[in-house]
């Protein structure tokens, strides 16, 4: 509101100061006049007309805002009770009684706000990874006001891409239109809408400042950069052209400059979407080699004409950059004939490929150019995303979490330990942390990826029979899941 105010006072002193000098001088007696007449020519326009050339982006906004919904989630967030303050030491006369501090562990309840848009009639809407990292409820409210709850049934945290499951959702949902990011132009005009601060569908305009930017986020990283107002809250919302497609997903913001923000491209979430509705997370391949960039100064040291290509800084043992004969100090030029303008470029390029995949390299080796075939294997902690479809974050333990039970489950031999659970989610009050998951409706649990795929061929509509051992006592719970 300051540069408002401050806006403001310049124009009010100005206005004083012409009606000040347009005064007559005391002493002059003023002139009879008579009324002047103006004739109405024309009502004043109810809508402002689009001058010949500007943006419509009243008519834009009003078609797109009905695909752009506000995303809620909580965390619950346990913290030692002595960093909770007892309600009778803030308030003496709620005091019940003396309490040791550090007797339990107290909750507190995270809020967080994000956008996002509905990509089909289905209800399945895409947004950042980041805006529902670790949420235990994530609530979707529509531009028209109705609100549904929501589950994640997929993400990919390295791209920062998430898709969420409306729950009860109409088929009549507005959807938006998905553009292409590589056709976009610097210079051209876009239009961010999302949740800022929480405030609700709010629009604002810019234009494409540049694209390809790295900023350090990802090994993915591609940024189209925007100098459309972006704040806390528009994260996972759209960035859309002047023809109502979205070209991006708002994520970053660079806090030290105003004006700059940042969105994925939507090419990079077209080619990850359908595996993300299909199976809920993204398989990728890897060469295992370590990269660093090029700068005039390696270039020449190697023998290259010019900085280019991704420098190997090291090759992990058995891996697929090994078998294909990389050694440290080999510059990659080139991904199945595309050359590789920039080492952070490459993960990008091999990306794409499944693991298993076959890709040709030519390779710079000292001082030479040869050609070689890496066959990549997956990422391990992208596979790993497979047994969690629709489920939450682990926790850094390795913790593999259900929402459906409102569970995080760790891997402990070939046994299945539970090691958190949710506060009022499913399994509160029923199962504890340690507890052993032994079967699931009679069959054997054999680990935490063998407990989410057994849970996930069960009916929905029944409950869950688990049998549990806490200490050396088993016994059976049964769980109605979280829908």
């Amino acid at each position: 509101m300051t540069p408002r105010t401050s806006n403001l006072v310049p124009l009010t002193i100005l206005a004083l100061a012409l009606g000040a000098g347009c005064q007559r001088p005391a002493s002059a007696a003023p002139a009879p006049s008579t009324p002047e007449v103006v004739p109405q020519t024309s009502a004043p326009f109810a809508t402002p007309p689009v001058l010949p050339g500007a943006p419509d982006i009243a008519t834009l906004a009003a078609r797109v805002k009905p695909a752009v919904v506000n995303i809620t989630t909580v965390q619950a967030v346990r913290v030692p009770r002595a960093d909770v303050p007892d309600i009778g030491e803030l308030f003496p006369f709620f005091n019940q009684g003396p309490r040791r501090r550090g007797e339990g562990d107290g909750v507190m309840k995270q809020q967080a706000l994000g956008s996002g848009f509905i990509v089909d009639q289905q209800g399945h809407v895409v947004t950042n990874a980041h805006v529902i990292d670790g949420a235990n409820q994530v609530k979707v409210r529509l531009a028209d006001e109705r609100e549904f709850k929501a589950k994640v049934i997929g993400k990919d945290t390295r791209l920062d891409v998430a898709v969420l499951q409306l729950d009860g959702a109409p088929r009549d949902l507005p959807t938006v239109s998905l553009g292409q990011s590589e056709a976009t132009r610097v210079g051209e005009y876009v239009v961010a809408i999302g949740n800022p601060f929480g405030l609700g569908n709010t629009v604002t305009m810019g234009i494409v400042s540049a694209k390809g930017r790295t900023i350090g986020a990802g090994p993915y990283d591609d940024f189209i950069q925007t100098d459309a107002s972006i704040n806390p809250g528009n994260s996972g919302g759209p960035l859309f052209n002047l023809r109502g497609q979205v070209v991006g997903i708002n994520t970053a913001i660079n806090p030290q400059g105003k004006g700059i923000g940042f969105a994925i491209p939507v090419d990079a979430v077209k080619q990850v979407l359908p595996e993300l509705l299909a199976t809920g997370h993204v398989s990728r391949g890897q060469l295992g080699v370590v990269i660093q960039g090029m700068d005039e100064d390696l270039a020449r040291a190697v023998g290259l004409d010019r900085p280019r290509g991704a420098l190997v800084e090291s090759v992990e043992a058995g891996s697929p950059g090994e078998r294909a004969g990389l050694k440290p100090g080999d510059v990659i030029l080139s991904v199945d004939g595309q050359p590789v303008p920039h080492s952070e470029d490459l993960p990008r390029m091999i990306a794409p490929h499944h693991p298993g995949t076959p890709v040709k390299l030519s390779v710079w080796h000292e001082g030479k150019e040869r050609d070689a075939t890496a066959t990549l294997v997956a990422i391990e902690d992208d596979a790993q995303h497979a047994s969690t479809r629709g489920e939450p974050q682990g926790d850094p333990q390795g913790s593999r979490p259900s929402s459906a039970l409102g569970i995080g489950v760790a891997d402990d031999g070939g046994r299945a330990v539970v090691q958190s659970v949710t506060t009022d989610g499913p399994a509160d009050g029923k199962l504890r942390p340690g507890d052993v998951i032994d079967e699931v409706d009679h069959q054997p649990v054999g680990g935490a990826a063998d407990l989410a795929a057994k849970l996930r061929a069960i009916p929905g509509d029944k409950p869950v029979l688990l049998r549990v051992t806490r200490g050396s006592q088993a016994r059976y719970v049964a769980i109605e899941r979280a829908r």
